[in-house]
Formats: structure tokens, sequence, C-alpha cells
């Protein structure tokens, strides 16, 4: 595999495009030979059976003669890679709340709803007004490979119905396509921190702090990978964002964990009080919703489908991905059935999830016997990582800060277990930059919201569950009447 750091130079009008997850100089351009067969036989069969046999030869001649396609074909298949994925990647939202909704109490399932559609439609607002631009300079730069000088401004699409002359980049993709699949990576890592922090925290800080999250903290730091900053001049390698996403939402959820504090009666006499979630039915669901939604994750982070080459790595990718889920969650089975004497609904569903966020970092090179030993590991962290964190008092309702940030660590790390380029001191280097940076920011904009509004429900209002208290509606309306 070509360098996964090659930055693609755009035109300054419209905004800058990403080249993220390694869009390789070799992708771009690239014969499309198989494509054109494949055309060629569909075409010919449509207009006479007869004329199939002439397709077949005339599509054998050009893969012998390896003729360029031409860019314009690249640019379709390109944008409907980024638009499938994204379609994918949007449909997670989904899988967040169902998560979220089946983990937590009857009493505080409306308010988790509330939060994961909310914090979607505000993460597509403020990355439109001044993430997009953020993240993605081009070849503007206010400070060289830390902040973007093309911020604040706008994110802009293509003119209507443009043509091939009329493309910032024929090689690439539409910057609609681009932006819309982006978006979905910043709405995901709000989410994180929303389970977190369930069930006790107040909706309309929340959900400042999303806007400040998804609008400058993950735009930001984001911009020093994937926008072609410092880190990946230094080479620091994450396909589909172990760190750059998922880490980021981890750091964020612990830190707003540490401020909030934990839920009423969590810890009690140097014992944890299990809160048991209200539906493992929807939280199976939204798990199983989340790993579908991983495949445009992951598959459309390779942002290219222009080659032979590129379909097979995204084949390669998803085949991957999947394997990875599969190890998180039989190793979590394993060990809760060894520890426990009994396996854990819970923790499988999250090693499940610890497998994708492991294997995320680098789902291209791995064999996939290799994709399921990484994915098993981050399996493993969720089992022991839990019971550590409620030692310590840290009260993650969803086991967010495990999935996200400790198999998100775990995964950057694995890169240099399979490709030759990864550097390790490089890997860790980026993952401390990262995370002081989120950790700095993060507790900066809590810590001012809690002095201003409060950040906190009232004893009251978490006793009678934020449903009533902060919505005045119920998930549950018939279990609140007995």
């Amino acid at each position: 595999m070509q360098s996964m750091n090659a930055l693609r130079k755009v035109a300054e009008t419209p905004p800058p495009v990403a080249d993220r997850g390694g869009l390789r100089a070799a992708g771009k351009g690239r014969s499309l030979t198989l494509t054109l067969t494949l055309v060629l036989l569909l075409g010919a069969q449509l207009a006479s059976p007869a004329l199939a046999q002439d397709a077949a030869a005339t599509g054998a001649e050009t893969v012998a003669a390896g003729a360029a396609v031409p860019g314009e074909v690249v640019f379709v298949l390109n944008t409907l890679l980024f638009l499938i994925s994204g379609i994918l990647v949007f449909f997670m939202a989904a899988g967040f709340a169902m998560l979220e909704a089946g983990l937590v109490r009857n009493k505080n399932v409306a308010m988790q709803l509330t939060k994961n559609i909310a914090l979607l439609s505000i993460a597509a607002l403020v990355y439109y007004a001044v993430g997009y631009t953020l993240m993605y300079p081009g070849d503007s730069w206010a400070v060289a490979g830390w902040l973007s000088g093309a911020f604040p401004s706008v994110a802009v699409m293509e003119a209507v119905g443009i043509t091939a002359a009329g493309a910032s980049d024929i090689t690439y993709a539409a910057t609609s396509s681009d932006f819309f699949f982006q978006l979905m990576f910043c709405a995901a890592t709000a989410s994180i921190v929303s389970g977190t922090m369930a069930e006790r925290v107040k909706l309309w800080p929340f959900l400042i702090f999303t806007a400040v999250l998804t609008g400058f903290i993950y735009p930001l730091q984001a911009s020093w990978k994937w926008g072609g900053g410092f880190l990946d001049a230094m080479g620091f390698l994450d396909f589909a964002g172990s760190t750059v996403v998922h880490s980021v939402g981890g750091w964020a959820a612990l830190t707003g964990a540490l401020i909030l504090g934990p839920r009423l009666g969590k810890y009690k006499d140097g014992r944890t009080i299990p809160m048991p979630g209200s539906n493992l039915s929807l939280a199976t669901l939204g798990t199983m919703i989340l790993w579908f939604g991983w495949f445009g994750f992951n598959g459309g982070s390779q942002l290219a489908m222009g080659s032979v080459g590129d379909a097979a790595d995204v084949g390669r990718i998803l085949s991957n991905t999947n394997a990875g889920a599969a190890g998180g969650a039989v190793v979590a089975l394993i060990l809760t059935q060894l520890m426990y004497r009994k396996p854990d609904l819970t923790m499988i569903l999250n090693g499940a999830l610890a497998g994708l966020v492991s294997i995320t970092a680098e789902p291209l090179t791995p064999s996939l016997g290799m994709a399921a030993l990484i994915g098993g590991v981050g399996g493993a962290l969720v089992v022991f990582a839990v019971p550590f964190l409620d030692r310590l008092k840290i009260d993650d309702v969803v086991g967010a800060i495990p999935v996200h940030l400790f198999a998100g660590i775990w995964g950057t790390l694995a890169v240099v277990l399979t490709n030759p380029e990864a550097q390790l001191l490089v890997q860790v280097y980026s993952i401390l930059i990262v995370g002081a940076f989120v950790v700095a920011s993060s507790a900066a904009v809590w810590l001012i919201l809690k002095a201003v509004s409060g950040i906190r429900v009232s004893e009251e209002a978490e006793t009678t569950g934020l449903d009533m208290a902060e919505l005045g509606m119920e998930a549950y309306p018939e279990l609140a009447r007995g």
C-alpha cells in the first residue's frame, strides 16, 4: 500500500475537500477497466443478447490495452462511494440512540432520544457554518499545520448541474458528497459523549457543549491529521478515526464525567450499585445498527472507487471491519463467562463495538485473522476497563469510555503491527497531543458552563427522572401509571 499521507491539492473555490484516510496518488486517474467491461457487457445484453459476445471481446481488449478511463467516471464512482457511505454512517445515529435508550433507566429514555436527534441536527449546522473549513484548509493555513486560514467561512457546494470542466477536481469527488460524508463523522463524536453523561446532565448545557465540540474542538484536531496538518506531516496514521473520531469523543466524555460526577446512589460504602438499563432488546438493536453503519464508516474512508485496486481494497476493509467486531464480541463473551460464570450481554455488545473501534485506525492492511485479534484485544479491554472505572468512581452509563477511548488508543497503536509505514513513537505522540488538547478544551467549556448555568440537574430531578423533570413527557408512560 502506498503512503497514507498524500494530500490532494484543490482549488480555492469552492472550499477544499478532504484527502482523508489515504487517498493515494495511484488511485487518481488509474484505469477503470473492470468497470468498462461490465458496462459494455450489460449494455450489449440489454440491447441484444447476440451482441454480448462482441461486448465481451471489446471489454477484454480494453483490459488488455489498459486504456485509461475518463476522469468523469472516476468522479461519479467516488461520489457514489461517499454518498452511500455517508448514508450508512448517518444510520449510526439511530444505533447510538437505540443503544443509549436501552442502557439508561426507563425514566431517562426520552431524554436520551431527544439529545441524540438534537446533537445530530446541531452538528449539521455548526459543521456547515465553521467546522468544515476549519477542518480542511487546503493550502490556506493561518498557522502552518495548526490552524486553517479558510476559517471562519461556510462550506460551499458546487454549482447546480456542473460539467466535468466545472468540477474542482475531476479525479476526486463532488464537494457536496465529501461534506456530507465528513459531517457524519463529526456528529458521531458528540454521540459518544451523550451516553457517558446520561441521567444527570442538563439538556441545554449539553447541547451548547455539543456545538463547541462539533464546530471547533473536533474539526481543529482533525485538521492536524486529515486536513494535512502537522500530525500528518510527522507520519501519523489513522485511517478512519480510532483517534481522530473515537478517542476524541472518549476524552471529551471522560472529562465531562469527572466534572459532572456519578449518578446518585451509584457508589455506596465502597460498592458499585447496579443500575440496569431499560431495554436490552433496544441496546442489542442499536449495536447491530452501529455494526452495519461501520461498513460505511471504514469502507468510505478509502476515499476512492475509481480503479480495480480501490474496489478490492474497499472489500478488504469491510471484511476486516466485520472480523474486528466479531473478535471483540467473542472475546467479551468468553471472558465474562470465565469471570462471572455467566455471559454478560452488555459486555458482549460493547465488546463488538470496541472491536470495531480498534480496527478503525487500520482496517486495510491486516489479514482477516489479525483483524479479529486486534478486535479481540479491544473486547478484552472493555471487560476489564468497566469495573476499573467503577473502582475509580467514574460513572460511565453506557461504557463509552472503554469502547471509544481505551479501544481507540489500542487501535491507533496496533497500526504498527500491520502497516510498515507506521512509527510507534509518532503514534504515541499523536495520541498524547490529541488527548491533551481535547481534555483541556473540553474541561474549559464544561467548567464555564458549570459556573454560568450549572450542568447537573437537581437531586429531585435526577430521582424523578429527566424525562419528566426536563421534558415533561415519558418514553414509557404506562410504566409510570403502574
